[in-house]
């Protein structure tokens, strides 16, 4: 393991220790810790696209319930190396190594957005490695709850069939985003008519996360695009521990007709409606919920 100093962007209040593990002789994968060094171990995995920098938004629930948050970044984001040929089957590959680099034997899992898919399938495949998982606004499996939103279904198209003309678009999305106010990016991932103000901090820590998620390309959302929006290759019904979803009734990057479909595909899951919540404040009422470690 290797440890750097500390990240930094601009206009960013939150700093992050980053370590890196490697896997093999190709590829490492970068983590942040937040939250308590020897509290109840908690594996965040961002969204897509995303970076460890997400796991910021956790580290005061954290440490006020004595937990430690580990946030890794899959493939192709931020620091870690890029794995083009990678499933959703996969993410155990990539969230073990970093439990054995921490000295944890088995943890909670958390996926936010396009990291629930990756929290599920480790659930399923590495049941040893798993206590429990929380779905915050998670992607779901094709054909669950019904079709995906226009744009998922065009971001999974151009991911399959039209790959650079996806990467040219994202890659103006990064330089807008290290530009422009943090509305640029949480504009994406929340409703135009909500009431309920996004704080600085929370707006900055997303607009952080985003540009960090592009730091070397645009490979890791690219490939989670594509392999999201296809067959995950993940059998739900051999998920054993307890599976807690966490869905907003005002989403439309999920709709909630998915997360009534999640829940019936899964047999130890259990929904949890946030009303009126969309994408982005999904996440920020659940932490306390999910960050808690005494459910």
């Amino acid at each position: 393991m290797t440890t750097s100093a500390p990240s930094s962007h601009v206009g960013h209040r939150n700093r992050c220790e980053t370590s890196v593990v490697r896997v093999d002789e190709q590829r490492e994968i970068a983590y942040a810790e937040y939250g308590r060094p020897d509290g109840t171990p908690l594996v965040f995995l961002h969204g897509t696209p995303g970076s460890r920098r997400l796991g910021a938004l956790l580290d005061h629930a954290a440490r006020t319930h004595d937990v430690r948050v580990l946030a890794p970044e899959r493939p192709g984001y931020g620091r870690s190396s890029p794995w083009p040929e990678r499933s959703v089957a996969d993410a155990a590959a990539f969230v073990t190594p970093v439990l054995d680099d921490a000295g944890v034997d088995a943890a909670r899992l958390a996926g936010f957005s396009g990291g629930g898919p990756y929290a599920l399938s480790t659930a399923a495949t590495r049941p040893d490695r798993v206590d429990r998982v929380d779905v915050i606004a998670g992607a779901t499996p094709p054909r669950v709850g019904g079709d995906a939103p226009a744009v998922q279904r065009l971001l999974g198209t151009l991911a399959t069939r039209a790959p650079r003309v996806l990467g040219g678009l994202l890659r103006g999305q990064a330089w807008c985003a290290e530009r422009l106010d943090p509305s640029f990016v949480v504009g994406q991932y929340t409703a135009s008519n909500a009431t309920e103000p996004v704080p600085d901090r929370v707006a900055e820590t997303v607009q952080a996360d985003f540009v960090e998620a592009f730091a070397q390309g645009r490979s890791g959302a690219v490939t989670e695009f594509r392999t999201t929006s296809t067959d995950w290759g993940v059998d739900l019904t051999a998920i054993e521990t307890d599976v807690d979803l966490w869905y907003g009734t005002a989403d439309t990057n999920v709709p909630f007709a998915h997360a009534r479909g999640l829940e019936r595909a899964i047999p130890t899951a259990e929904l949890h409606a946030l009303d009126g919540a969309d994408h982005l404040r999904t996440l920020v009422r659940s932490v306390p919920a999910v960050v808690a470690a005494d459910r």
